[in-house]
């Protein structure tokens, strides 16, 4: 299955995925993207399980109102445009790599996930998740590049089918192209969003050979594809943003950092527990708790979501402090423990994920 069929596929799968919730029983991986955006928003505390259930209809809705958009419990294209870097594209729109960012990272994710491999879930392509892709390369005797291209998303969706709905396909007729000074197949083919291969194959090329200006080539056909609306109230919650830029702004510390840090962590999800024990949006192990309360803060604060930002970000503070500034130290401190920063340097495995949060920083 090429890629442009699957992009078809997935397209329509979203409109199917948002039946009304009284209907919605099986997983539709699509949703999966569409719930991590509604978590960001802060409006879905729901598991990220791809089943557009009671929860994840009513933050689509609460998202409408919010943003100004017509409350029609439907996921169309402007929905997805409001909701920002997450909101596109859709799993099966682009090849992905590390550093990638977005819904269909998202998807890939949980697929990877439903497959056994452990990957977290929160649309960005980390390292985590890169080596959970070559796990899966692996595993489907594919080359291991870490790159989710056209075989290892069509091996993807074989594995963990995303449902499909029904679509009209509508071919236009085909077109020509007069060659310009200065053009390539390679620009060609992406200005009309096809192949070099594709281009090669329909105009009888040889790649090897130079191609002349003035020819005349054909141009793969068209499509149109007419897809139906996502589907498918609840009451507002505090934005998890929100929250880190005001305890960010309280504390001093970059809300970008911030940010970045808490989706890196929990995916914005306060009711996340690791298996060791750390807890929340931030990801905080019970001696950090006590250890701020009594020492950087001096009080005890609440156990929800806003104490649990407060306590990461005022010891994210504490760190920046400790270290000058320096935004690596302190992620190294926060992750591998001030103290062994200090003796040992910075771990490779801390190095890792400072790099993925500081990237992370730009996109949140």
């Amino acid at each position: 299955m090429r890629t442009h069929v699957l992009v078809a596929a997935v397209v329509a799968a979203v409109a199917a995925a948002a039946a009304p919730a009284a209907r919605a029983s099986s997983p539709n991986p699509q949703i999966a993207g569409l719930q991590v955006a509604l978590r960001e928003q802060g409006l879905y505390r729901g598991a990220i399980d791809a089943v557009s259930g009671p929860e994840t209809v009513a933050a689509v809705r609460a998202f409408q109102r919010s943003h100004g958009l017509r409350v029609t419990g439907l996921v169309d294209a402007r929905m997805r445009t409001a909701l920002g870097p997450l909101g596109r594209p859709l799993f099966g729109a682009r090849t992905l790599r590390h550093g990638d960012f977005g819904w269909d990272v998202a998807v890939l994710q949980f697929l990877l996930a439903r497959q056994g491999i452990e990957v977290p879930v929160n649309a960005y392509f980390d390292r985590p998740t890169l080596r959970g892709v070559r796990t899966l390369q692996r595993r489907l005797h594919l080359k291991a590049d870490g790159i989710v291209g056209a075989d290892t998303l069509a091996s993807l969706v074989k594995r963990d089918p995303v449902p499909l709905a029904r679509r009209r396909t509508v071919l236009v007729s085909r077109r020509t192209h007069v060659v310009k000074p200065g053009e390539s197949l390679w620009v060609l083919a992406k200005r009309y969003h096809t192949t070099v291969a594709k281009l090669a194959k329909l105009n009888h090329l040889n790649l090897a050979r130079p191609l002349l200006v003035g020819a005349k080539l054909r141009l793969p056909a068209a499509r149109k594809i007419a897809v139906q609306p996502v589907a498918d109230r609840t009451e507002s919650v505090t934005s998890v943003v929100s929250l880190l830029d005001r305890w960010a702004a309280h504390y001093g510390v970059p809300a970008r950092l911030a940010r970045a840090l808490a989706w890196m962590e929990s995916g914005y999800n306060n009711s996340l527990v690791s298996s060791v024990g750390a807890r929340g949006i931030m990801q905080i192990m019970p001696g950090t708790w006590q250890y701020v309360e009594t020492v950087l803060i001096g009080r005890k604060v609440s156990h929800d979501a806003s104490g649990n930002v407060r306590i990461g970000v005022a010891y994210l503070h504490h760190l920046l402090s400790d270290f000058g500034g320096n935004e690596r130290l302190a992620l190294a401190g926060w992750y591998q423990g001030e103290a062994s920063v200090r003796q040992q340097g910075m771990l490779a495995v801390s190095r890792r994920f400072v790099a993925d949060v500081l990237a992370l920083q730009l996109r949140v």
